[in-house]
């Protein structure tokens, strides 16, 4: 690997910044591209990320050391130069470049191409190094019309409402769920937040993010919207007793896994719709190509599958290993997520 950055029993290491990158165990200094929790871990020293994501960053992590920059704003860490630029996963995601000597190295995080309102818009920047996540790095993975999608999701709220049911959205709590929540139309009926959805899409607003006013999916809310009203919460509420008071429902799941057959039976839900805020596989190849990088490292998710299509192109790619592979069914971050009720 070129040695700016290199892998590391801890995560990402820049040796010439004195830094790590979404360092799995504690270190002295860390960037945070973003706040799930298998990008950022507690225990570090001194954090640093981007100003958008502050709000979101220190309801994960709480009390920490953090330092907050504007995206594009230069840092000098060491022998670097280190900006960070907007990823478009989820509000305050960023992508980390690091210049060294007229050599360029990115670290993508996540991140999606798609728009977003709730979140600054992915940002391509050119290097001679990219780093980048890979999730859904298979051709099966390719995203429908964002419009399109939101279309379908009311109109299935609205045909529950018809039908005296709550509609009960699956989404993950930190960012896909303020996703959805931001494509609802809240003429339709109340919306209502499970706490771990709750308290995160609080930290939206407060960091200026505009979004349909909720209420938080209590007992006594559940009783006064019953039969009307969406409700948003995280995957692991599924099948728990606290759906009981929701009934009768109808249950979604918003995923990038719902593009895979089987994959909304598995989940046990009404409806699979494919919304994800990763990178589709055309996604992934036009930011990889656009960015002019000579040398491409690959990590979380299709590895292997992706390293090798590359390969075959001529392109120089090698796998970036990693504790944590990225979005799944039952994510360290969504667990950590979804504990308030």
């Amino acid at each position: 690997m070129d040695d700016l950055i290199r892998a590391t029993d801890r995560g990402l290491y820049c040796e010439a910044g004195g830094f790590y990158i979404d360092p799995w165990r504690p270190v002295d200094r860390a960037v945070i591209t973003h706040a799930h929790a298998d990008h950022a871990r507690p225990g570090s020293k001194r954090y640093i990320a981007s100003r958008a994501g502050e709000r979101v960053l220190r309801h994960r992590l709480g009390d920490l050391s953090l330092e907050t920059f504007d995206y594009g704003e230069p840092l000098d860490m060491g022998k670097v130069k280190v900006s960070l630029h907007p990823a478009g996963h989820l509000l305050g995601s960023s992508q980390v470049r690091v210049e060294h000597d007229g050599r360029v190295c990115v670290v993508t995080g996540d991140y999606k191409t798609d728009a977003d309102p709730t979140c600054e818009p992915f940002e391509l920047v050119p290097c001679d190094h990219l780093i980048t996540e890979c999730t859904f790095g298979l051709p099966i993975y390719r995203w429908p019309d964002p419009q399109k999608l939101f279309d379908d999701i009311n109109a299935w709220w609205r045909g529950n409402v018809e039908a005296g049911k709550n509609s009960v959205i699956f989404a993950y709590a930190l960012g896909k769920a303020q996703r959805v929540l931001a494509g609802l139309d809240p003429s339709i009926g109340p919306i209502l937040a499970h706490g771990a959805v709750d308290g995160l899409t609080r930290a939206y607003r407060e960091s200026g993010v505009d979004l349909p006013p909720t209420r938080h999916a209590s007992a006594e809310a559940v009783k006064e919207t019953k039969g009307s009203a969406m409700v948003i919460a995280p995957p692991s509420a599924n099948g728990t007793a606290w759906m009981k008071k929701l009934r009768p429902c109808s249950t979604a799941m918003a995923s990038g896994w719902m593009a895979v057959r089987g994959r909304r039976r598995f989940r046990s839900v009404d409806r699979g719709f494919v919304l994800s805020d990763h990178a589709d596989w055309d996604g992934l190849h036009q930011t990889i190509r656009d960015t002019g990088a000579k040398r491409i490292g690959v990590t979380h998710g299709y590895v292997d599958a992706m390293s090798r299509f590359l390969n075959e192109q001529g392109v120089e790619t090698h796998v970036v290993p990693t504790r944590f592979e990225g979005e799944s069914d039952a994510s360290d971050a969504e667990r950590q997520e979804s504990e308030p009720q």
